[in-house]
């Protein structure tokens, strides 16, 4: 497997860091996790999934953060208790987006907010990553569309991610959506076809869904139709957490394998250093590790 060859550096958590966000109703509460040394240092904006926040995902943060990345962790307004009938409700998706995008624009307070962190950050090195339904805000930041009565909605690309890496990302709308997404989240109804910013998609072949009449592989679904989508790890037996990346404060974690996690720590690492180019040989030696392990964890497919 890729060898990180230097030792994980300390890293120091900052939260909450505000933000401004005017059309948000509230102010955006962020944690930012970076390491106590380096410079041009990378950034990772990571979306989480639905009901967690920016305390959770310490498993790939920290990690991230130890392996000399800036991660930033927003908190969207679904896990602040919006009512149903707040007009906010239906545009959530689309102020999830604006979250991440906001960040990009108020990247010298994110510096502020970090003792020592100030022009420590490489600005031309932008990833952003996410989990389930933060998988899918990801995505729209590097250029998936959302599907408005069939038509795909206004692009929300942004043209400083360089990276994108998907965890457990929602597949198409439509036919596939389960009655009750269909009701509940409409939205969940992405166009890939725009996608074009470098991405690696993480799913479990296990992974079954109460949001589509589909099986695990609607998880697949971004690497099959999005042209940017470059990897794909499946991992073998992981369900939605895939092994508990969510960290200690989410219990719903029904396929705890620390392996597993660790596996996704490494393979998600050596594709954001080969992808942002930082190191060319990170991510074909864990393709090449994968392909020649004797009991895999899981299965690596590129394009």
């Amino acid at each position: 497997m890729y060898d990180i060859a230097a030792r994980p550096a300390a890293v120091v958590s900052v939260a909450p860091i505000t933000l401004a966000a005017p059309d948000r109703g509230r102010e955006l509460s962020v944690r930012v996790s970076a390491p106590t040394t380096g410079h041009d240092l990378p950034i990772v904006v990571f979306s989480h999934g639905m009901t967690l926040d920016m305390d959770d995902y310490a498993p790939l943060a920290r990690f991230w953060a130890a392996h000399g990345f800036v991660v930033v962790q927003p908190t969207h307004l679904d896990s602040l208790g919006l009512a149903p009938d707040d007009p906010r409700t239906p545009l959530i998706w689309r102020i999830r987006t604006n979250d991440l995008t906001g960040i990009l624009d108020q990247l010298d307070a994110v510096e502020a907010g970090v003792p020592g962190l100030s022009g420590r950050i490489d600005r031309e090195r932008i990833a952003v990553a996410g989990h389930s339904w933060g998988a899918q805000t990801a995505s729209t930041v590097a250029g998936a569309r959302i599907l408005d009565d069939g038509t795909p909605g206004e692009s929300m690309a942004d043209s400083r991610v360089g990276a994108a890496v998907l965890l457990s990302l929602p597949g198409t709308g439509g036919a596939d959506l389960s009655p009750m997404a269909a009701e509940y989240f409409p939205f969940m109804s992405p166009d890939f076809d725009d996608m074009k910013t470098p991405s690696l998609i993480v799913a479990g072949d296990n992974d079954r869904s109460p949001l589509t009449v589909r099986g695990p592989d609607w998880f697949t679904d971004g690497y099959r139709l999005a042209p940017g989508a470059t990897d794909l790890l499946t991992l073998f037996g992981a369900e939605h957490g895939l092994g508990g990346i969510q960290g200690a404060h989410d219990t719903r974690t029904t396929d705890e394998n620390p392996e597993r996690v660790a596996l996704v720590q490494l393979a998600t690492l050596a594709y954001l250093r080969t992808t942002l180019g930082l190191d060319d040989t990170a991510w074909p030696a864990v393709r090449a590790a994968s392909a020649s392990a004797s009991e895999p964890l899981g299965r690596i497919d590129s394009k």
